[in-house]
């Protein structure tokens, strides 16, 4: 077997967060011994989320078997799930805000074409839909639970609650043409040709294309994550994936 040095470009703030919560975790449920130190889990949980590593691979390299770094990289996951910030937390941040981005990113999954409710008939491919939450600066604020990639952004938009709750609060928020009809304060661009609208509304519209384009950091920044970039694990554990790494990603901002 050979053993090369590896890195990941992540601070060592998110290493620290989650090995303190780890090291909670243990005293709270009694774990008297591990295999691995919880500063050790929490580095074998960010190689998997970060760079994609495999089960097989992480083993070898952290001297355990496959069934442990499953139950560690599992365990982990769903601690920083249960961190990460409600949609409530994140209007509330968002009313400090001269006014917030919503947008929606597909993470690609491996299904079969038989699998139709996961195809994206705008991406042309298999996916999960998440909706993105992005102050002014496209600094990712909150990001959804995983739906389908067959559900439109709107009505994905509407079924986590997204609109109403930014509505009522009064946020002011950008959308793209995916979100017409949503009405509220969600502001998106007019409809129709570009040759065919008038001057105004192609100033209009050239303004949100901008402020949406700050938006797209924080797609990226949910996808710099090496395992959201082509998930291979089940849908169900996208829910918790998520907003794992939504949990790191804020902690290691703060």
């Amino acid at each position: 077997m050979l053993v090369y040095p590896s890195a990941m470009d992540l601070s060592s703030s998110s290493l620290r967060y989650l090995a303190r919560h780890l090291s909670v975790h243990r005293k709270r449920i009694g774990s008297r011994w591990r295999r691995l130190t919880a500063g050790r889990q929490a580095l074998l949980t960010l190689a998997h989320l970060r760079c994609g590593d495999t089960y097989a691979q992480l083993a070898a390299g952290f001297g355990v078997g496959i069934a442990t770094v499953y139950r560690y990289v599992r365990e982990a996951v769903d601690i920083l799930a249960a961190l990460a910030p409600t949609l409530a937390d994140a209007v509330r941040t968002a009313q400090t805000k001269a006014f917030v981005i919503l947008d929606g990113t597909l993470l690609s999954i491996d299904r079969i074409a038989a699998d139709r409710p996961y195809y994206s008939g705008k991406y042309k491919r298999h996916g999960m839909n998440v909706q993105v939450i992005a102050d002014p600066f496209g600094r990712l604020l909150w990001a959804s639970a995983a739906l389908p990639g067959a559900v439109h952004d709107i009505k994905a938009a509407r079924t986590h609650g997204i609109i109403d709750a930014l509505t009522q609060a009064g946020v002011r928020t950008w959308a793209d043409k995916g979100y017409q009809g949503a009405r509220g304060t969600i502001r998106v661009p007019y409809r129709g040709r570009w040759s065919r609208l008038s001057a105004g509304k192609r100033a209009v519209n050239s303004s949100h294309a901008k402020i949406r384009a700050v938006g797209e950091q924080a797609n990226a920044t949910l996808k710099a994550w090496r395992l959201l970039r082509k998930l291979r694990c089940s849908t169900t554990r996208i829910t918790s994936i998520v907003p794992a790494v939504l949990a790191l990603h804020l902690a290691a901002s703060r």
